[in-house]
């Protein structure tokens, strides 16, 4: 700009300038470097170096950075720092856009207020409108108090649009803090959450509110730390030591996901062989189907690289589900884990299923499932907490997927549990078996034993005759070419080949075109 052009009013003054640099720093920086350290003393990163370790170098744009409250009382007018506690905006995370939020401790404690629930919103609404991700990044005290119900409607308005989002585009949280009271609801509502030990706490009501109603003493970490919502309440389907670690896996994620309903997620090409045969399958799986394994070395074996991320390790351990790459392809991979409760379906092995297989379903992603079950965990208090209905969510679930669908059997599908582990009759598109299955109402010991109760207790030799009824159930109705005989199963292959069948199954799937009958919506068992 000349000297002229300033002289009449072209361009920003310098003194102009000069004014955004020193509002654009405080804005980075933060008006107050205590409380920086105070954040750093604590162990946990600023809302700034999150989205720095979260995003690509370089590629975030800020909305509404200069962005200050209008509330009055309470000292607040005096009190107006540029963000109003949130960093909003947008970048990329390996190339492909992805809007972000991020609580700011460092101001009024990362609090909600109008203001701050108005930058939420916008991000939100642009991440919908643009079909891209959304992550939050958690760290924040609750609703700002001084600003009273203006602060608990700006939680409505977020709730409002996880739940418009849901389905539309992946929403993934990461807990970074403490989450108390109604902002512990927003996560809830996400695909995702992700949580750091010793400084991730969620509840609705805290510590001193609990031990006031009930007389429970309890720990902030005790009552919702990172573990006990990973591994006992569910909430939490990843947990992580430090934060590096933990964006570092949010990243890994999204490179799974696609960024919308309308897309499929990203090929990733790989040198491990689509025609692999899987030898170690033969010494991991033992033909035994009363002796245990990990179904974990079975994913690791047939997945490219043996590459897999799985949700939800730490709860309910005896179902494994996983996101991974079969010949480049993104898979959810759903499958009972006989080291852990023989591989039972239980309630939360249900609810966690449910939920895993309805969300691949919303991002267009393929469904592989490797069934060993024994069956349904029997006991009373599984029935009175509502296995019936609460198991029926996984049935439903798979019932209403239209994405492909492959299953194969390993060992052991009985009764019910069959059923619900995406077999024919409930739609899967191909189902396949390994010759040690053994697809039946019940294991041989168990039918024989009812079937032939008479013929055993009229026998002089009990025992004998069981073994030989036991034989004779296995033979007639266990034995491993039943279903195929019967069309239940499309084909008994070597366990060796699993990974080849899969990738072939998978190619001949992509295009598949299915629809549901014309309606609002289902009504899912809950």
């Amino acid at each position: 700009m000349t000297t002229q052009q300033a002289a009449d009013g072209v361009g920003a003054p310098p003194d102009r300038l000069g004014e955004l640099a020193r509002i654009k720093e405080e804005t980075r920086e933060g008006a107050n470097p205590a409380a920086t350290e105070r954040q750093h003393a604590k162990g946990k990163l600023t809302a700034r170096e999150r989205i720095d370790l979260l995003l690509d170098k370089g590629s975030f744009s800020e909305v509404e950075g200069l962005r200050r409250h209008r509330a009055t009382g309470f000292g607040l007018e005096d009190k107006r720092p540029y963000t109003d506690g949130v960093v909003t905006g947008w970048g990329e995370v390996d190339g492909r856009t992805v809007f972000v939020y991020a609580h700011d401790f460092r101001i009024f404690g990362g609090a909600l207020g109008e203001a701050h629930a108005q930058k939420i919103h916008k991000v939100m609404d642009m991440a919908i409108a643009a079909g891209a991700p959304l992550v939050s990044l958690n760290d924040g005290a609750g609703a700002r108090i001084q600003e009273g119900v203006s602060a608990l409607a700006g939680y409505g308005g977020i709730f409002q649009r996880n739940t418009k989002a849901s389905g539309v585009i992946p929403q993934i949280s990461v807990m970074l803090g403490p989450c108390a009271g109604g902002a512990a609801y927003s996560p809830a509502l996400t695909d995702f959450v992700f949580a750091v030990r010793d400084i991730s706490q969620m509840f609705i009501t805290g510590p001193d509110v609990v031990q006031a109603v009930t007389g429970e003493e309890v720990t902030q970490n005790g009552l919702g730390g990172a573990d006990v919502h990973a591994g006992v309440s569910g909430v939490a389907h990843f947990v992580y030591d430090d934060e590096e670690t933990c964006l570092a896996e949010v990243r890994y994620l999204l490179s799974l996901l696609p960024s919308n309903n309308r897309e499929l997620s990203p090929d990733v090409h790989s040198e491990d062989s689509e025609d692999r045969h899987c030898d170690a399958l033969l010494d991991t799986v033992p033909a035994d189907g009363n002796r245990s394994y990990d179904i974990r070395e079975v994913i690791a074996e047939i997945t490219d690289d043996g590459d897999y991320m799985e949700v939800h390790a730490g709860w309910a351990p005896n179902l494994v589900v996983a996101l991974a790459r079969l010949g480049g392809q993104v898979v959810g991979i759903v499958a009972n884990q006989p080291a852990a409760m023989a591989g039972v379906l239980d309630i939360k092995a249900s609810e966690k299923g449910a939920r895993f297989v309805q969300f691949c379903d919303a991002f267009n992603i393929p469904l592989v499932t490797l069934v060993d079950v024994p069956g349904f965990l029997p006991g009373v208090d599984q029935e009175h907490q509502g296995i019936i209905r609460r198991g029926a969510k996984l049935l439903y679930a798979y019932c209403n997927a239209t994405v492909p669908r492959i299953s194969v059997v390993l060992r052991k599908a009985y009764g019910g549990a069959y059923i619900v582990m995406d077999s024919r009759s409930i739609g899967v598109d191909i189902a396949l078996a390994w010759p040690t299955n053994e697809i039946a109402v019940m294991g041989a010991e168990g039918a024989a034993n009812v079937v032939f109760r008479r013929e055993i207790a009229a026998a002089d030799d009990a025992e004998a005759m069981r073994r030989q009824k036991i034989d004779e159930y296995k033979t007639e109705l266990v034995h491993p070419y039943y279903a195929a005989e019967r069309g239940l199963v499309d084909d008994v292959i070597d366990p060796r080949e699993t990974r080849s069948a899969l990738i072939r199954c998978l190619s001949m799937l992509r295009t598949k075109d299915a629809a549901l009958p014309r309606r609002k919506h289902g009504n899912p068992p809950q």
